[in-house]
Formats: structure tokens, C-alpha cells, sequence
């Protein structure tokens, strides 16, 4: 990559989140409403998304990673970004030629006959199809040239971003780490880059459904791979949203829903690795019905706790015990210290026992946008460990829907649970958990917390004034110190403009002291709610 094209592309990042941090903080000053607010961040997303369509590449896979934290981001800009389609235009054969020329040497491109036009082309990898001198034919993934300087500079422009807006930008209320969100990106894709990682999370899966009639995982030419081509088996099949091609099989649509549950359940509550980018492009199915899935760039692990704790918590919602499954919550991770637990124990009661076929198909619209805007308010955080994981079920959820519209996920999802559940899983959990449901567990249970809700209630409140309070002073100093910048730097207008010396040595020091005194505050603050963080 040049180094003028390195400059471009750096200087129409850093202006366009130059552009936003002037508007966010003129918004913050005037005070502007609620609504306003709204139509903003939804003008930042368009802005956004049209940059990434525009510079393609890496920046394209970020807005996708970004798309899957609606916790940490305002919902009108995740709305315009979620639907990012990682398509780019494929590169010239020359240059894929040279890099497998450089990966493998001559011997092995003799062994190959590859077709010269790419299969699928996104910002990291390209495929291509080939046959083996044996006759079997192979998927070819190549690592996109240049990808690595283009990398390091979406990098060291983001670095640059993120660091301003950490000191510079008031943040919003939901206290956005950047620097977690920023450390999250960057291992994902740094991951991706290395196709010996996606080789061994292949062979991984391989293993794991050996014994499967129902999914099928590509076979590893091992010999051919290193850190930029990926050999695998060329494997045909239909794309599991083609529902035309699907009904002409000897599978119903609905046995293939359960089917897809069934391999990715599993994935999802035993520790180990799971398939985090699974959307229909990466799907297929065998005219037999067997599951193919493709393209483990992406992937998450899941620890034994909390497949333990995620177990208990399907366990409590099949059992009907919601007040267990808020202490799952809790234990996960997903609830705030200062979360109600009675009240979103009553949330999931209601939310289980809703029933979406009695609602026209405007009202669940209708619904799903003001269950949204309830999910915002509550006092929930989706832990940065399961935001891949939670990218994983909601593609599912969202594939399994389509293919049985008349058919409730959990009605699907609960024979293949029990399934495992007998097989892999704790019967007797379950049963304990049944049991905990019933009224004479739930009356015990409701006058322990009765009797410690008055001092839970005062603790919080306390708490969260004391919150509150700091987090205004802080914010109050850093507004009046830009205020005296700005008026400083007038200052400084004023004095070259009347070639008056002492006005504008009073604005020189009045500017440098409240930029210093900006900076501080800004430290101060910084460090404060990196505290709030690790104490939430």
C-alpha cells in the first residue's frame, strides 16, 4: 500500500470522526433534547456507514463488529450499520498469483489448477476454486494483498480516534469504554488475519462432529495451508435461506430448524469453541440435509463456568424459575449491581409468557421497538466475552425463524435441550431447578428478599447519587474549562487583531491554563470511570 494512499485514507477517517466529536459536543453544550439526540446519532451511522462502503477493506469489518454492541452504542446508529454486507470488489489475479507463488513456491502451484476468478471476495480473505491433480476439487482462501499495511493504518487511525475521544468527547450517560470496545476489534480481526488459526479451528470442529450424521465440516488440505491460503474441500450444497431449494428436500423445514439448534446448541453450553459468524452465506445444506458450515475465521471460546452457569440458565427458564435465572444473569455478568432483581424477574415472567401470534404484524413491530427501548433503560450490560457469542445465537435465532415462521423458537428449541440435556447435560439440575419453582420454594425465597430489601434499596440509592454527583462535578469543570479556551483563543484573535501585547499575553496564559486544566480534569475523570467500570 502507498504511502499518499495511507494519508488518504487516514485523513478521511480522522475528519470524518473530527466532523462527529464537534458535533456530539456542541449537542452536549446547547443541552439538546432527547429527539435531537435521536436524529443525530442516526446521521453519525449514514455518515459512517457511506465512509465504509467508501474505503472498503478492514473498515467494513469493523462497522460489523461495532454493529454487534448495542449496550456500549446508541440504537439509531446501530440501526444504520447492522446490516453491513462484507462484500469487496476481488483483486487481480497477478497479485493472488504472487502471493501463493510466495506461500508455496512452484511445486506446489504445479500441483493445482486454479480457476482465475475469485468464488467470494470480502475486506480479509478471497476464495477460489481449484482441482488437485487427484481430481478432487478444493476452495482456495487467499489472503487479500496489502491487507497488512491496510490493517496497521485502520489501526493507527483508530488508535488516534479512540484517544481523542477518550480525553476530549463527553460521555454519554452509558459510560462507553473505548478502549475496551477498541482491544476487542483488534484481536478479533488480528485473529482472522492468520489463516493457521482458522486451520486449526477447522480441524477442531472436525473432531468435535466426527460422529454427526447431520452436519458435515470441510476436510483441510494441511500441506497447502500457512498464515495467507487456506486449502479446504470444495463442498456444494444450497444456501439454507434458498426455502424453495429446502422444500425439495426429504427434510421438512422444520426438522431442519431443530437441526441447526442441535449443532449449535451445543456449542453455545459446553466449553470449547464455537462458530461466531454464522449468517446464511456461511450455511449450507447437502441434498442429504446435512448442515455444512463454512468459514471459521471468526470463532469464540466459551469457559466451563459459564457454560456451566448458561446451562442453569435455559434450565430456569424451561422450569419456569425466573428468579434463578436472575441470579444466572447476575452471575454472568449481564446485570448492573444496582439492578432490581424482582422487577426483572417479573420482566422475563412476562416476556416468556407473551405470545407474538396474537398480534398483528404491526403490533409486534410495534412491540419489538418498545421491548428494545425497555432493554436500553434496564440496568443491563452485555459482557465483552459474550458479545460473539451473542452474535451466534441471534443470526441462528434469526435463520430459524425464517425457516418455521409458525413455530415458537422455544417450542423448536426445548426437545433438542432435553436431548442434551439426558445425553450431556445435569437431569438432575433440572429437576432441582423444577422444583425451586414451585410456590413453597417461591414463598421461602420471596420473604428472604423481602426482609433484605430495605437495606439492598438504601445501598443503591446511595450509591448511585454518590455516582451521579462525581460524575457531574467532573463533567461541569471540563465544560467550564472549554469555555474558558474558547474564550481564550478569542482573546488571542482579539489581541493580534489590535496589535494590543498585554491582551494577548493574558489570553496566551488564560488559553494554556485552562487547556492544561482540561487536560487534568479529563485524566481525572478518565481514571475514574475506568474505577466505575471494573465496579460494575
Amino acid at each position: 500500500m502507498k504511502a499518499n494512499s495511507k494519508l488518504v485514507r487516514m485523513f478521511k477517517v480522522l475528519y470524518m470522526f473530527f466532523i462527529f466529536f464537534i458535533q456530539i459536543y456542541w449537542y452536549k453544550i446547547s443541552n439538546k433534547p432527547e429527539t435531537e439526540w435521536e436524529k443525530l446519532w442516526g446521521s453519525i451511522g449514514k455518515r459512517f456507514r457511506k465512509t465504509l462502503f467508501e474505503l472498503e477493506g478492514l473498515l467494513i469489518k469493523v462497522g460489523q463488529i461495532i454493529s454487534t454492541r448495542a449496550d456500549l452504542l446508541p440504537g439509531p446508529l446501530i440501526r444504520e450499520i447492522e446490516d453491513l454486507t462484507d462484500k469487496v470488489p476481488p483483486s487481480d489475479w497477478s497479485e493472488i498469483e504472487r502471493i501463493l507463488e510466495k506461500e508455496w513456491g512452484s511445486s506446489h502451484i504445479e500441483q493445482l489448477s486454479i480457476e482465475k476468478e475469485a468464488i467470494a471476495s470480502a475486506s480479509i480473505g478471497e476464495v477460489y476454486k481449484g482441482i488437485l491433480q487427484d481430481g478432487s476439487k478444493v476452495a482456495i482462501k487467499v489472503q487479500r494483498p496489502h491487507i497488512n499495511s491496510i490493517v496497521q493504518t485502520d489501526f493507527r487511525t483508530l488508535g488516534i480516534a479512540i484517544w481523542f475521544a477518550n480525553y476530549f468527547v463527553p460521555l454519554p450517560k452509558g459510560f462507553i469504554n473505548l478502549k475496551v470496545l477498541f482491544s476487542e476489534l483488534k484481536q478479533v480481526i488480528e485473529r482472522e488475519l492468520d489463516f493457521s488459526k482458522e486451520k486449526e479451528t477447522l480441524l477442531y470442529f472436525q473432531e468435535r462432529f466426527k460422529d454427526s450424521d447431520i452436519v458435515q465440516i470441510p476436510q483441510v488440505y494441511t500441506d497447502f495451508c500457512t498464515s495467507k491460503v487456506l486449502v479446504m474441500e470444495w463442498v456444494d450444497g444450497i444456501k439454507i435461506t434458498d426455502f424453495s431449494a429446502v422444500d425439495q428436500l426429504n427434510v421438512t423445514r422444520k426438522e431442519m430448524a431443530q437441526r441447526l439448534i442441535k449443532v449449535f446448541l451445543p456449542q453455545w453450553l459446553e466449553p470449547g469453541t464455537f462458530h461466531a459468524d454464522p449468517h446464511p452465506g456461511n450455511i449450507l445444506v447437502s441434498k442429504e440435509g446435512r448442515i455444512i458450515l463454512l468459514d471459521f475465521g471468526m470463532s469464540g471460546e466459551i469457559s466451563k463456568n459459564d457454560a456451566t452457569a448458561f446451562q442453569s440458565l435455559i434450565e430456569s427458564f424451561l422450569a419456569k424459575n425466573y428468579a434463578k435465572a436472575v441470579e444466572c444473569l447476575s452471575r454472568l455478568g449481564f446485570l448492573l449491581p444496582e439492578a432490581d432483581t424482582r422487577m426483572i424477574e417479573k420482566l422475563l415472567a412476562e416476556w416468556m409468557t407473551f405470545q407474538p401470534a396474537q398480534m398483528t404484524e404491526m403490533g409486534l413491530i410495534a412491540f419489538k421497538i418498545e421491548l428494545n427501548d425497555i432493554i436500553q433503560a434496564l440496568p443491563i450490560q452485555v459482557p465483552t466475552r459474550f458479545v460473539f457469542l451473542g452474535r451466534s445465537f441471534v443470526t441462528i435465532e434469526g435463520i430459524v425463524t425464517h425457516l418455521a415462521p409458525e413455530k415458537e423458537i422455544l417450542d423448536l428449541g426445548k426437545p433438542v435441550f432435553m436431548e442434551w440435556l439426558m445425553s450431556q447435560g445435569n437431569k438432575w439440575s433440572f429437576v432441582w431447578q423444577w422444583l425451586q419453582s414451585q410456590p413453597l420454594f417461591k414463598a421461602f425465597h420471596s420473604v428472604t428478599e423481602f426482609l433484605k430489601t430495605p437495606e439492598k434499596l438504601e445501598l443503591m440509592k446511595e450509591t448511585e447519587q454518590r455516582r451521579q454527583f462525581q460524575f457531574t462535578i467532573y463533567e461541569n469543570h471540563k465544560k467550564q474549562f472549554f469555555h474558558l479556551t474558547l474564550f481564550g483563543l478569542t482573546g488571542i484573535a482579539a489581541g493580534i487583531f489590535v496589535s494590543h501585547m498585554l491582551i494577548l499575553k493574558l489570553s496566551i496564559a488564560l488559553s494554556a491554563f485552562s487547556i492544561v486544566g482540561y487536560a487534568i480534569i479529563s485524566y481525572k475523570l478518565k481514571k475514574w470511570m475506568k474505577y466505575m467500570h471494573k465496579k460494575r
